[in-house]
């Protein structure tokens, strides 16, 4: 894993997805937002999300935005609770983004800033196991995980995505992955993007 990996996914969100959203918003639409990072590792990617929401929308913290992001390792689950890395992990941050979104911890490594922490909140799960969360989110990502998988444990589990993502959710996916006659639940709107139609 590594920080605004695929980046194509990022710049969906900052053309695509988060611009009318904020539209929306400022015409008396939802200003509640959640998303998912299932499969998050040591949370390069929870983070990466969490950089392009504070780039995109303006007082973001008048937003009800929370994320959540899980993953099987708990030790991967508690290093991305800490948030620190080292300074080679951080290649791929914009500069902008890493001198607002980060600063200096000990023994030289980079921790990020609290604004990012605290829209994310770290857990362990299993995503063949029960899943806690009762709410639905406007996104998932799940990327470059079901590629373990055989097609019938991929077909329930993009099931259950379907399942708990809004009508019209976005679900993202990695570029080595597919959809095609695995459900019909979905529909492509960008590269490795799909939207729940069902």
């Amino acid at each position: 894993t590594s920080f605004f990996r695929e980046d194509h996914h990022f710049r969906y969100l900052e053309q695509s997805v988060l611009p009318d959203l904020v539209a929306a918003s400022r015409k008396g639409g939802s200003r509640r937002l959640r998303i998912w990072s299932a499969g998050c590792s040591s949370g390069e990617e929870p983070s990466s999300i969490a950089m392009t929401l504070h780039k995109m929308i303006d007082k973001l913290d008048e937003w009800d935005a929370r994320m959540l992001a899980t993953d099987i390792d708990t030790e991967m689950v508690e290093h991305g609770r800490r948030g620190v890395y080292i300074d080679e992990f951080l290649d791929d941050v914009p500069g902008d983004q890493r001198l607002k979104h980060t600063s200096v911890a000990d023994g030289g490594q980079f921790q990020m800033a609290q604004a990012l922490r605290k829209l994310i909140t770290f857990k362990a799960l299993n995503l063949l196991g029960q899943w806690p969360m009762k709410g639905q989110f406007d996104m998932v990502f799940c990327r470059n995980v079901v590629i373990y998988f055989d097609k019938p444990t991929k077909q329930v589990l993009f099931d259950r995505f379907a399942d708990i993502l809004k009508p019209d959710g976005l679900l993202f996916i990695g570029h080595s992955e597919s959809l095609f006659k695995v459900t019909k639940r979905f529909r492509m709107v960008g590269q490795s993007v799909y939207q729940r139609i069902e």
